[in-house]
């Protein structure tokens, strides 16, 4: 064999073989004359495990008055407290489908009014409309240590508003209309002057900080107290639908859906059924909790406009719904300064499920019933 032929194949396979190797070269691409690897020479590829769900985020602090998981502690920050109107020419209400706390009290005539907390009202929208306060309202705003949004109230709220030394906004009696709160001209036009209030998240957001009255924080000693679990306790009966009247006027009716595990509500009021939904999107509003409080009501001795007294502090039995099971419940309130303790009938505190409340005072003669 000629020497300088054999010299140049023995060159050509140690080429070859360096580039088998992958020295460092570039790899082989069709065309070009080389085999590609064999399958069996690939690395294998891991199959990810779909069998493990992905982890649930670990947040450090809860939301004081939904339980909810979030990144920073806002336990020292005052929630916003306003009252709302419930009169049937006056819905739909808006901004109720972002309140952590709704509470639903009778007024005179048999109408009911509502106090909406917002712990943070940042994207809320506009709130109303907004309607003048009652004394009882005022001492739960006051027990939440919230700032209290108004339009008016009765010659009782101012009385405790002032003893309080309670931090009130008030649109008709104060110097913010046009600012903090401003008459929407179509409710005007339909409903009446008196239930044409509105305010927003964005104005509350905006102007209270200007306002050297309003103090942002809480006082040292304040703690909302409520416990919320996302499993049920044990104990509960089933009730898919609640039904609470109020007066002849407003019934309350809380279903069940299984779906989203909350409540969502329809309004009986007046002889109408109106489902209970945001102006600002056109939603039914639906609510984790649905609670029930029997107390003491009855009309204010010698008011001519028919003003109802309600008592809202001491203890007395109740009702909370929650993922579709329904439980005899105790509530206790020590004092003006303090939020309502919601105990079980062994007289330790029931958690509420994670999410927003609708928390319904009535009489203790009411004939709350469930299904």
């Amino acid at each position: 064999m000629n020497g300088k032929r054999l010299s140049g194949l023995l060159a050509l396979c140690l080429l070859l073989g360096l580039t088998a190797c992958g020295g460092g070269g570039e790899s082989s691409s069709p065309g070009d004359g080389s085999e590609p690897p064999s399958v069996s020479t690939l690395a294998p590829v891991e199959e990810p495990d779909q069998s493990q769900e992905p982890e649930e985020p670990v947040y450090p602090y809860a939301a004081p008055l939904t339980g909810e998981g979030l990144m920073e502690d806002v336990s020292g920050q005052r929630p916003i407290a306003i009252m709302l109107n419930n009169l049937s020419k006056a819905l739909p209400q808006a901004g109720v489908a972002q309140a952590d706390v709704i509470y639903e009290i009778v007024a005179e005539g048999g109408i009911t009014r509502m106090l909406a907390l917002f712990q943070d009202v940042e994207g809320v929208g506009e709130i109303g409309t907004v309607r003048s306060a009652r004394d009882y309202y005022v001492s739960l705003a006051y027990g939440h240590d919230a700032i209290f949004l108004h339009a008016g109230g009765s010659p009782q709220a101012y009385d405790l508003i002032q003893s309080l030394g309670m931090t009130a906004l008030d649109c008709v009696n104060g110097p913010y209309e046009g600012d903090l709160f401003w008459r929407d001209q179509e409710r005007r036009q339909t409903a009446g002057l008196e239930h044409s209030v509105l305010t927003s998240g964005q104005a509350i957001q905006e102007l209270l900080p200007t306002y050297s009255r309003v103090d942002p924080e809480h006082r040292a000693d304040f703690s909302v107290g409520w416990t919320f679990d996302e499993e049920a306790p044990a104990g509960g009966e089933p009730a898919r639908v609640l039904t609470v009247p109020f007066s002849n006027y407003k019934t309350g009716v809380f279903t069940y859906d299984g779906d989203t595990d909350r409540y969502w509500i329809l309004q009986h009021i007046n002889g109408a059924d109106k489902e209970y939904v945001d102006a600002n999107t056109g939603e039914r509003v639906e609510v984790s909790n649905v609670l029930v409080l029997y107390t003491d009501v009855s009309r204010v001795p010698g008011d001519t406009a028919g003003r109802m007294s309600v008592r809202t502090t001491g203890s007395g039995e109740g009702l909370l719904c929650r993922n579709g099971q329904l439980y005899p419940i105790r509530w206790e309130r020590e004092g003006q300064d303090r939020c309502y303790s919601f105990l079980d009938q062994a007289g330790q505190p029931i958690p509420l499920d994670v999410g927003s409340s609708y928390i319904n005072v009535v009489a203790s003669s009411a004939e709350v019933f469930w299904e």
